[in-house]
């Protein structure tokens, strides 16, 4: 069929030519416009000369684009369709050669008018199945039968009954209206929620093509129709606007082939936008200059003359409009690309924005809120998370949107430690982000980093107060417990003990001595049960020696103190200790001396138990630039193998040193051995 298209239009060059010289192609009026002609002194030979060539240079540009589809694409059955669609469509559609042809060979109608019908049909069906090839809404294929049927009479039987363009108006241009909207709902519809971002690519392509080629139509038919002196071939400028028309059709077949061969080698966004700005500015300097000139035409002539009025007019126009470009133009170009892109371009007022409304978020659980909503308006994003790290997984803590399938995570980094990540789906599925929403997006993660981290330690704390309530409670049910079923039940039979003993001393008081034989020993226990308890709440040793004697006492237990020990004992054998401490230790608060107690002790064992260490050092100093204890305790043992993971003893020690605000990290020592380092700040205690 493209071949035998092809052939008939090379067939129908001369006929259409002979026609054109003959102003067989205007309806009436043939004498005015030869009579224009001459006057203008333009050949009638130009005149069909000039005519043939845009109209079959416009066929040839179809037909060609056609070709290069059907030779690159051959195997896809949606690009033969529109190959087979672009050929018929602009040789027995666009150009009118086809009816010269019929003219002169009347048993070429049939197959003439069988092609240009299917170019017709084919055409309106592109805009249904591209650029998948599927049908979509799948009941368009009604209103496609029904097109079929409209379009038939039109073809085979013309100016029949059933020929709605001539007997039912109306009831035409409803059936062309209602095809163009089912066909703009069903692309709009596909773009939306089927095509993925190539496809979506391919429709913009086409969309922008057919677009700008109907708008230059439009207005340039305006312009030829507004003037009878154009119409009528009278002036020069007449040949350049059908040109200009021709021109447009070409911007049809050629986004075509673009999105058919090269839709991922040249970003249709870009196109579209500089499209956008400079047609806009075109069209504000058209307003512009017309209102700049009828304004000061009616004040300045009153006063002028008309010569001397018009120069003003003209130069206070071009000064104001050379004035006014460059502003203009930015702000166009800012317009278009908010619309577009978001307001990545103002990345200072994005920043502003999401720093007003940080600051006026009062609870903590709308700040992460409030920054996804803030990224995605700025950027026009339909999906934006912030997940939040938990031990090893990352949980979604705050969204706004849904997420299209296609995610770019950007790490959220905090003093080197990963706090979470800033989930991102670009505007299109497949699309990437460009530099400038990738620098825009580093600058609104870092602020995300500081309010994560905020939040989880909001959270951190939150959690904390609740360990340290159930902490208390737990200690108080135990405390009542030991009391309860311990202590009292104890005391209880010691009254009961005495006073049958009271009654037994006047009559048998050998049996009375050794009833308070008994009771002695069951008050002893009861003395031993309330020392267990009382050093279940603190270390009796703090409260009978001091910190620094405890410490030492517990060193002691395991191995000799090296101040204790003689010279020449030193270094024999055994495990030495030594204890360094300032000269005057300040008055530390109980939670920060307990603590301290209690991470020594647990060190003391770790290098008694694991190190095979033969000196240990102990070592508290105060650091009065941090207001914190240091708490140090080295040993020149075997050192922490590769493989070993944190045991009980460590997550203990670096709990209680947390607890306080502190850290407790355990490292190799550069000189071999194991380095257990703590830093408790010295809190104030409150008075109760």
């Amino acid at each position: 069929m493209a071949m035998l298209s092809i052939g008939l239009f090379c067939a129908s060059i001369p006929g259409y030519y002979d026609w054109l010289y003959g102003f067989a192609d205007v309806n009436g009026g043939s004498a005015a416009v030869r009579a224009n002609l001459e006057a203008q002194g333009i050949s009638i030979d130009f005149y069909a000369t000039f005519l043939f060539s845009i109209r079959a240079a416009a066929v040839v540009v179809w037909v060609v684009v056609g070709v290069v589809v059907f030779l690159r694409r051959s195997d896809d059955w949606m690009a033969l369709f529109t190959s087979l669609m672009l050929i018929t469509f602009a040789v027995f559609y666009l150009y009118d050669g086809y009816a010269a042809l019929v003219d002169r060979y009347p048993s070429l109608w049939l197959p003439v008018n069988l092609l240009a019908f299917l170019g017709a049909i084919s055409f309106a069906l592109f805009f249904y199945l591209f650029p998948d090839g599927r049908l979509v809404p799948r009941w368009a294929r009604w209103l496609l039968i029904i097109w079929v049927a409209h379009e038939a009479p039109y073809y085979f039987f013309p100016g029949s009954f059933l020929d709605t363009e001539r007997s039912f108006p109306l009831l035409d241009f409803i059936a062309d209206l209602s095809l163009l909207c089912v066909g703009i709902g069903a692309q709009v519809y596909r773009y939306m929620r089927v095509s993925d971002w190539v496809q979506r690519q391919q429709t913009k392509w086409v969309v922008f093509g057919t677009a700008s080629s109907v708008l230059g139509l439009i207005g340039l038919t305006l312009l030829f129709s507004s003037s009878d002196t154009l119409t009528k071939f009278g002036s020069p400028y007449t040949f350049a606007i059908l040109a200009g028309m021709r021109g447009f059709l070409l911007l049809i077949p050629l986004s075509i082939g673009v999105a058919i061969l090269r839709q991922q080698l040249w970003n249709v966004d870009v196109v579209i936008n500089r499209t956008l700005v400079y047609v806009g500015l075109t069209a504000s300097v058209v307003v512009i200059y017309t209102l700049i000139v009828g304004t000061l035409g009616l004040l300045l002539l009153r006063t002028h003359d008309n010569l001397f009025g018009n120069s003003i007019v003209s130069l206070l126009a071009a000064g104001c409009i050379a004035v006014l470009f460059g502003p203009l133009r930015q702000g166009l170009q800012r317009g278009v690309n908010r619309a577009m892109y978001g307001e990545r371009d103002d990345p200072y007022g994005v920043l502003s924005r999401l720093g007003l409304r940080l600051e006026a978020a009062l609870e903590p659980s709308t700040v992460l809120p409030t920054i996804v909503e803030t990224v995605a308006g700025a950027l026009k994003l339909p999906y934006v998370a912030i997940a939040m790290r938990r031990e090893n997984r990352f949980e979604v803590a705050a969204a706004h949107g849904s997420p299209t399938g296609e995610e770019t995570k950007l790490p959220l980094n905090y003093a080197g430690d990963t706090v979470g990540q800033l989930i991102l789906s670009s505007r299109t599925p497949g699309e990437t982000f460009s530099s400038a929403d990738r620098r825009l997006l580093e600058d609104l993660a870092r602020q995300a980093e500081v309010a994560v981290h905020a939040v989880r330690l909001n959270a951190d704390l939150q959690k904390s107060r609740e360990r340290l309530v159930s902490a208390r409670e737990a200690e108080r049910r135990r405390l009542r417990r030991d009391l309860h079923d311990g202590l009292a039940p104890t005391l209880a039979t010691l009254s009961l003990g005495l006073d049958v003993s009271l009654k037994r001393l006047e009559t048998n008081p050998q049996e009375a001595k050794a009833m308070l034989r008994d009771l002695k020993s069951q008050t002893q226990a009861a003395v031993v049960d309330i020392r267990r308890l009382v050093y279940g709440l603190r270390p009796p040793a703090l409260d009978d020696l001091g910190l620094v004697p405890a410490i030492r006492e517990q060193a002691s237990k395991y191995g000799n103190l090296v101040d204790n020990l003689p010279e020449e004992m030193i270094g024999r054998n055994g495990l030495l200790f030594s204890v360094e401490t300032p000269e005057k230790l300040p008055l530390l608060p109980a939670a920060v001396e307990v603590a301290c107690y209690l991470i020594a002790q647990e060190a003391i064992m770790n290098v008694v138990r694991h190190s095979r260490a033969r000196s240990c050092r102990v070592r508290l100093s105060i650091d009065d630039a941090k207001d914190e204890l240091e708490l140090e305790v080295t040993d020149t043992g075997v050192g922490i193998p590769e493989d070993r993971r944190a045991g009980v003893g460590m997550s203990s020690m670096a709990e209680r040193a947390a607890e306080l605000g502190g850290t407790c990290v355990a490292t190799p020592n550069p000189e071999g051995g194991t380095r257990v380092l703590a830093r408790i700040p010295l809190i104030a205690e409150k008075e109760e």
